[in-house]
Parts: structure tokens; C-alpha cells; sequence
């Protein structure tokens, strides 16, 4: 459903059922992750133990798919979460995100802004183009539902350029700090317009060029709409391609990045339902084969494994939903 339709009510029991999910304990091994110490971050670190595997790849869309698939399903089977997943229409907060109802820090938002921390540009990308203005955020979140949340693993990838946020390795350390967020209206309003995405399904006919407009083109500086919908939320994990998922907005941006996909199969199932391109390792770097519908998409300690064949239709395999 569109978070935008729900009622505040609906809103809180969302927020609710991830707080719930944060307070459980973690089913991964804390002699390998002793970091992981909640449920959530048994979803943070699956995103992190295969972050170089699973984007600019072949099972980008369908393992992100299965993953926010997941993660919804823990909130309905351990949390009592009764709704289904919410999407971010990026569109409807492109031109005015800190003050839209996702991130306006009511108690029904998915928090508020950070506070104001001096900081520099934050470098999106990684080729240095385009590095993002300092928006009125950096700091801790302090208003709205996640107010008091304690983000555990990471940083791995930082790109929020505070004194504060400093790389820990690989990311399995135990590094309590708050959520941090720098919500940019200079990122949004550029690449998560409804233009943006009417564009990226229209005029994009295979799943090769549909895939790497939706991800960026970094050689040239676009962004695309997922590293877009990534860097509106900015901050420490939201800005760390590795830690990403540890801010709860994440799971938001993605079912709307599936959306996005389900729309584009669906103008033309014929040939859009099974199409896969592109190899198993970031950007094809090292170099690898390319991905088929055979090999297997792994949830880690959240779910059994499945063929990425198996995810390729919202109807079929573990999956029952559509998008309204």
C-alpha cells in the first residue's frame, strides 16, 4: 500500500511492529556478528554480509525483492503486524521530503530530519561527481517514533561527513550510535520526481538498461532513482551502501523500487517477466559470468533460500501480492 493512504493509526502499527522487531533478540551467531544484537539487525547484517554480490548485479531487483519480502513477513509473524508493507512514492515528497508526513517527525512519520550539524558535501557517488550539498541535517534523529533507536553494526561505507562517523571495518563489530539523517531536498527533487520514474519505465524497453537507469549511471553523475531515493534519506547507516537497511526508511525506498519494477514487467509479461542481465559481482568487478534464473538468493537467518527464477513474479513462488 502507499504509505500516503494509510491511516495514522495504520502508520504507528507499522512503526510499532519495527520497533517490536528491534527489540527482539538476534538469531545470527554473535561469535561472528557480535554486533547484531536485534532481529532488525539480522536484516542489516544479510545486507551487509552481501552487499558486493547483490547491487549493479544480475539479482539486484530480485534479491531486494525477496529481502523487503522478508522483513515484512517478520513484522506480521513475530510482531503482529496486521498491514501489508508500505511503499514511498517518491514522487508525492520530491520537492519538499523534511516537511512530507514520511519524514516531517511526527509520532506517525518514519521520524524526523536530524539535527543540525555543520558538515560538508556528502560524496554519493563513487566516481566524486556531484557530491551532495550539506542539507539542515547530520545530527541525531530526535523526533518521531525512532527518536531513541540504537543503530549497532557499521559504519562500512560512510558518506556523511561528520567527525562522528568513522568506518569500523567490516561491519560485525558492536557499535552502538543514534540514527542519523540529512534529508535532501537538492537529491529528491532532482531524481525521484514522478518524471524521473514515468521516464525510467517508459523509455527503458530490456531489463539491461532499465536496471542500470533505476541504479545510476555514475560515470556521467545520474543518480537514478534508487541511489536517489537513498541519498534523499542521507545520513549514517541511510548513506552507507553497506548498512543502508539499519535505517527503517530503507524498507520503504525498496518496496517502492519493486514497484517500480513490477510496473515495468508488467507492460509487457511476454518478455519482461523473466528477464535478467548483467554478472554476480558489483559492476562486473572482479570480473564474473553473468547471473542466471538458477542461482540462489540467500536471506541469511530471516528465510529459506530461493531461485531468482522463483522471484520473478509477485503471484508465483513465496510471494502473493500485487501493488495498488
Amino acid at each position: 500500500m502507499p504509505r500516503s493512504t494509510l491511516t495514522n493509526a495504520e502508520r504507528k502499527a507499522y512503526t510499532d511492529a519495527v520497533l517490536c522487531l528491534q527489540a527482539k533478540p538476534a538469531l545470527t551467531d554473535q561469535t561472528l556478528v557480535p554486533g547484531a544484537k536485534s532481529r532488525y539487525d539480522d536484516f542489516v547484517w544479510t545486507h551487509i554480509n552481501q552487499t558486493l554480490t547483490i547491487h549493479g548485479t544480475a539479482n539486484f531487483l530480485s534479491w531486494h525483492r525477496y529481502f523487503t519480502y522478508t522483513y515484512e513477513q517478520a513484522l506480521r509473524e513475530e510482531c503482529g503486524y496486521r498491514g501489508s508493507q508500505p511503499y514511498w512514492n517518491w514522487g508525492k515528497t520530491a520537492f519538499d521530503p523534511v516537511n512530507s508526513p514520511v519524514f516531517d517527525g511526527s509520532a506517525y512519520s518514519m521520524g524526523g530530519n536530524g539535527v543540525y550539524e555543520a558538515h560538508n558535501c556528502t560524496n554519493a557517488l563513487p566516481t566524486g561527481l556531484n557530491c551532495i550539498p550539506p542539507g539542515q541535517g547530520g545530527g541525531c534523529v530526535e523526533t518521531g517514533p525512532f527518536k531513541n533507536m540504537s543503530v549497532n553494526l557499521g559504519p562500512v561505507a560512510p558518506t556523511l561527513a561528520v567527525p562522528e562517523v568513522v568506518a569500523t571495518g567490516p561491519g560485525t563489530a558492536y557499535n552502538p550510535r543514534c540514527l542519523r539523517r540529512d534529508v535532501s531536498v537538492w537529491v529528491s527533487s532532482q531524481w525521484t520526481t514522478d518524471k524521473n520514474s514515468s521516464d525510467l519505465i517508459t523509455q527503458n524497453t530490456d531489463i539491461a538498461s532499465f536496471q542500470t537507469a533505476m541504479q545510476g549511471d555514475f560515470a556521467s553523475g545520474i543518480y537514478g532513482v534508487h541511489t536517489g531515493g537513498h541519498f534523499t534519506i542521507g545520513g549514517d547507516p541511510g548513506g552507507d551502501l553497506f548498512t543502508s537497511p539499519g535505517d527503517p526508511a530503507f524498507f520503504l525506498h525498496h518496496a517502492q523500487i519493486d514497484r517500480t519494477w513490477w510496473i515495468w514487467q508488467n507492460q509487457d509479461l511476454k518478455n519482461r517477466q523473466n528477464a535478467i542481465a548483467g554478472t554476480i559481482t558489483l559492476n562486473n568487478s572482479p570480473p564474473s559470468r553473468n547471473g542466471t534464473l538458477q542461482d540462489y538468493i540467500s536471506m541469511g537467518v530471516n528465510a529459506v533460500d530461493i531461485q531468482i527464477g522463483d522471484a520473478m513474479n509477485t503471484l508465483a513462488g513465496p510471494f502473493c501480492y500485487i501493488y495498488v
